[in-house]
């Protein structure tokens, strides 16, 4: 027999930025959630796009060495020398894929560590969030040394209130990891390019002590295009209402709160949004000291046993499938480029476009709302994902939550998909499945759907998905 000791307390020579593997974990454990997400359409905001200071850090030894906290000592105190100064880094632009920046990174896969300066006026009677449209595909988020947090999901849009952070003068660090992984959403094998970056923008929104933090607006299903839903979610105390305006369909009422919360059905006849009508109305909410306006459009789509019925009528969508890349940006386009291809469709006499294989950015739905296009969107659930993992369980449901808080006041969005071309295992039938249960809990205005692969041997699709689903 053999006599071990265990010892609870950590070797003399233990070093953290050496030995430790379990940091990355740790983060992963404080990743910010699709619940968190804020509503940030028609906001004013302070951008943070711009330079900074950047460098490829393949050992992630700013997360492991504890660089952001700008330390020379361990939390026991020894002390370490100073190996990097962010002043002599790299200058690059935010947003942009760091792909795109110099070849010499065209095929860099790891981790990243983008930093900056900016300076902040504070207002005692306001609160502050820090928002990043989308980072590829995982971020540490550290500002004035301190950890803010982690965001998983390379495609989607996540926040963290900083108003007990921000200083007026202020340092923020990001590390930015696009390593492809088994377990990650997407998995590591895909048939796109695995750019890498901060390639959205990132901005400071500043919102009164109580604010509207979330809203739905859209025409009722099977109410005979008749009755407007509003469901709005106010954060913060002291507000018992919120009021609803739409002043062309002479709508100005107030919504009770309750915790927070408040639903109300509205009668009333919109002119419908269609691709040959893609009308749009000014819609404005209010609460207490906070206001925002949208154009938002109104109409009906449902599946009536083979036929797809936009406002009661069979409709055939006709389109393309379409990545979101630029020969020069990478994944990062300008809203020129993203016109330019939403103009290409309506060109070739199409009504819908598929957005190939993740969400791209909001402005593209936007857009669509804009000159009448119907719009797929989906989350990159890809291929051969780890099916059996509860983390990689978790991000999926988390990415389309993400998704469809985003996007769901956007009459142009017709399919929320949950995923593409899987094989039929029991396994993926339970993941899968899981994903579109979320889809309809949060979402009744839309069709459900997935891209299945078919069966080759017997020519015909032939996945136990399908029967989940109002598209196949």
């Amino acid at each position: 027999m053999t006599n071990k000791t265990t010892r609870e307390s950590k070797p003399d020579n233990y070093r953290p930025d050496l030995h430790d593997q379990s940091y990355r974990r740790r983060l992963r454990e404080a990743a910010v959630i699709s619940s968190s997400l804020i509503n940030d359409s028609g906001r004013q905001r302070e951008s943070l796009d711009g330079f900074w200071k950047f460098s490829p850090d393949p050992y992630d030894t700013c997360l492991r060495a504890r660089w952001w906290a700008e330390e020379t000592h361990d939390e026991s105190g020894r002390r370490y020398p100073w190996d990097y100064d962010y002043a002599d880094w790299e200058t690059v632009t935010v947003p942009s894929c760091w792909n795109m920046i110099s070849e010499k990174y065209f095929l860099y896969e790891g981790p990243a560590v983008y930093t900056r300066s900016f300076t902040f006026r504070t207002d005692p009677n306001m609160r502050t969030w820090l928002r990043f449209g989308a980072a590829y595909h995982d971020i540490a988020v550290f500002l004035n040394r301190k950890f803010i947090g982690f965001h998983e999901g390379g495609d989607t849009p996540f926040n963290w209130e900083i108003t007990d952070d921000i200083e007026v003068e202020n340092i923020i660090v990001c590390v930015v990891n696009n390593a492809r992984r088994q377990d990650r959403i997407p998995t590591d094998v895909t048939d796109w390019f695995n750019y890498g970056g901060l390639y959205r923008s990132v901005d400071l929104l500043s919102l009164p002590r109580t604010f509207l933090k979330d809203w739905q607006i859209y025409l009722l299903p099977n109410s005979g295009f008749e009755k407007i839903r509003a469901i709005v979610d106010v954060d913060g105390p002291g507000v018992d209402f919120a009021r609803l305006e739409i002043p062309e369909l002479g709508i100005d009422i107030e919504i009770k709160l309750t915790e927070g919360h408040g639903e109300i059905t509205i009668n009333a006849v919109p002119e419908l949004w269609c691709p040959e009508n893609p009308r749009l109305y000014h819609v404005i909410l209010s609460a207490g000291d906070d206001t925002v306006s949208e154009a938002i459009g109104f109409r009906e789509i449902v599946v009536n046993g083979m036929d797809i019925l936009l406002n009661g009528v069979p409709i055939y969508l006709n389109g393309v499938s379409c990545h979101e890349e630029s020969v020069t940006g990478g994944k990062t386009l300008t809203e020129s480029e993203v016109r330019e291809n939403l103009s290409l469709v309506k060109e070739l006499g199409g009504n819908f476009i598929r957005l190939a294989h993740y969400p791209h950015h909001e402005r593209t739905a936007r857009i669509a709302d804009e000159i009448g296009l119907m719009i797929w969107s989906e989350i990159p659930v890809y291929w051969s994902v780890d099916f059996t993992n509860t983390y990689t369980v978790q991000n999926g449901l988390n990415q389309l939550e993400e998704m469809i808080r985003r996007d769901r006041n956007r009459a142009s969005v017709i399919i929320w998909s949950v995923g593409n071309e899987n094989p039929d295992t029991d396994e993926r039938l339970s993941f899968m499945t899981g994903l579109v249960d979320k889809a309809r809990q949060m979402d009744s205005t839309r069709l459900v759907s997935a891209a299945c692969l078919w069966d080759e041997v017997n020519c015909r699709i032939q996945d136990r998905l399908t029967r989940y689903l109002d598209v196949i």
